[in-house]
């Protein structure tokens, strides 16, 4: 045996859990947070969307709360969620076609444009107290078809923005000025509301898009390049379904997220019910329980941004499917606010790493050329879920009870997150 090799160092042990701990914290780089910020077309799309989806929260907490008054249903409330998610699974797929076909600012402007009519119409109605549970069923429908058309072109509209390499990032950052409004706007909507009234929240989110329609025309943008081969839409939508359908790991977290919008995040659905029935509060209670979940979420926004170009998004989201039902679960089980806070703001921080990590993973692994379709494909799964999800636990908790419908949705999520996690390991190796 040589002297070389009788001297060599002992091999270093692996680290353990708290060695991968400290690790990850050295990746962390405040600098880094902020990396999409340099690129002037996103700094006016990351401010005038803060201001928008303040208003879009404020209306949601209200218009959950307003349901309920008018109703004393929580059957009713997943009704409404249902309704507004039909037009995903009507319009979806076609939207993803449009967003390959289309200037994706143009139909972003038009789709900002129907939500802020709708916006200040439900204001009018509210105003004059002409306001019925119908009146809230057909602007659901008609607000879940601008979004509808809305979802492919916003999602695919960061690569017009940013850089490939930093698109991680500006996911990341679409995700933390999602859940900064989420944090704040559902708070300031239960105060709203419960001093001055809802028809206030209602225009307060029509007149916030006006500040996206304003950036989105103030933008300079390379031109844009249409498609170079003229097809008709059904062979565009076919070439777009089969490429998710062959690509193992984008169909994989497609149907991932379909599972965590229908059993993961659906008992944020009767959060207006829990706050008056289990938790003995008001609007503004159900506005918390809002700002919570935006708030965790807004932190695991945060600190995926400041991870910089990191290589692990597939442990994170792996991570995220156990921690979202753990969280709801327990949840289910407590009655006293201030503990059903932080349990919710921990959902959130869950919900953002799935959400996050599938949306850059997909991304990551979709042709130029297809990238609209197959973001139609995710957005249509991602969204056509969740009214499903709302429908279900509306039922559940009229006819069992609250505190069953989520733990029913609870104990599903965590069994396809072990089914996953077993039956499909690459998933976790996922740069």
């Amino acid at each position: 045996m040589s002297r070389d090799h009788l001297s060599a160092p002992p091999p270093l042990p692996r680290p353990g859990l708290l060695g991968r701990i400290l690790g990850l914290r050295r990746q962390m780089s405040w600098s880094q947070t902020f990396t999409a910020l340099r690129y002037r077309n996103y700094r006016l799309w990351f401010w005038s969307q803060i201001v928008s989806l303040f208003g879009t929260w404020m209306e949601s907490t209200a218009m959950g709360f307003l349901i309920f008054e008018l109703t004393k249903s929580p059957a009713y409330l997943g009704l409404v969620g249902f309704v507004s998610g039909v037009p995903t699974w009507l319009f979806m797929l076609y939207a993803g076609v449009i967003a390959d076909r289309v200037p994706r600012r143009r139909v972003l402007i038009i789709t900002q444009s129907v939500m802020m009519g709708l916006a200040f119409g439900v204001a009018a109605l509210t105003f004059l107290h002409w306001i019925r549970p119908w009146h809230i069923l057909i602007m659901a429908f008609l607000l879940g078809t601008a979004n509808a058309f809305d979802a492919p072109a916003r999602q695919s509209f960061v690569l017009e923005m940013v850089d490939r390499e930093d698109m991680t990032n500006a996911i990341a950052l679409n995700a933390a000025m999602f859940n900064s409004a989420m944090a704040i706007g559902p708070a300031a909507g239960g105060l709203i509301y419960g001093f001055f009234g809802p028809g206030w929240c209602f225009a307060v989110n029509g007149a916030s898009f006006i500040a996206v329609i304003f950036a989105l025309r103030r933008m300079t943008l390379a031109p844009f390049t249409p498609p170079a081969a003229a097809s008709s839409v059904l062979a565009d939508l076919r070439n777009g379904l089969k490429y998710v359908a062959h690509h193992p790991l984008i169909r994989t977290i497609i149907g991932l997220l379909g599972l965590v919008s229908l059993f993961g995040v659906s008992f944020v659905t009767i959060f207006p019910a829990w706050a008056v029935n289990v938790l003995h509060g008001d609007a503004k209670t159900n506005g918390f329980l809002q700002s919570a979940r935006g708030l965790g979420a807004l932190i695991a926004a945060l600190l995926i941004a400041s991870l910089g170009r990191f290589r692990f998004r597939g442990k994170l989201l792996t991570f995220g499917t156990f921690a979202l039902p753990i969280m709801a679960a327990l949840f289910a089980l407590v009655r006293w606010t201030p503990l059903s806070l932080v349990l919710v703001f921990g959902a959130g921080l869950a919900q953002v790493l799935i959400f996050n990590m599938s949306n850059a993973l997909v991304q990551t692994h979709s042709p130029d050329s297809l990238r609209g379709r197959i973001m139609g494909v995710y957005t249509l799964v991602f969204f056509g879920f969740m009214p499903l999800g709302a429908l279900w636990i509306g039922l559940a908790a009229q006819h069992l009870s609250q505190r069953a419908a989520v733990l029913i949705g609870a104990g599903l999520m965590l069994a396809a997150a072990a089914g996953l996690a077993v039956f499909m390991p690459h998933l976790r190796r996922q740069a």
